[in-house]
């Protein structure tokens, strides 16, 4: 038996979870999700290529890797404090801090 595709449900289901997101999600967060996206996606790349390809410089993947795991993780901590949501949270770390206007 052949895999189901997206019933209408779950694709009403993604549209109104898209639709949330487009209209209850600040531009500035948006903008850091979308370098998120960014980020997961150059890791599966480096990674993929280190399993398919090569992984002779390993030192160079691994350095590669690293880094952008660790941008991934500053940049979702950023994104955490930037959230007005969660101002209540870091109320001594000052707008200014951050960078962003």
């Amino acid at each position: 038996m052949a895999p189901k595709s997206l019933t209408p449900a779950s694709t009403n289901v993604v549209q109104t979870l898209w639709k949330a997101y487009s209209d209850h999600t600040f531009d500035r967060l948006k903008f850091i999700d979308a370098f998120l996206v960014f980020l997961m996606l150059s890791g599966i790349a480096q990674f993929l290529y280190c399993v398919l390809v090569t992984d002779y410089p390993f030192n160079a993947f691994l350095s590669g890797f690293a880094s952008t795991v660790g941008q991934f993780v500053m940049t979702a901590s950023l994104r955490s404090q930037v959230n007005p949501e969660n101002k209540n949270e870091f109320k001594e770390i000052s707008p200014e801090r951050y960078g962003i206007p």
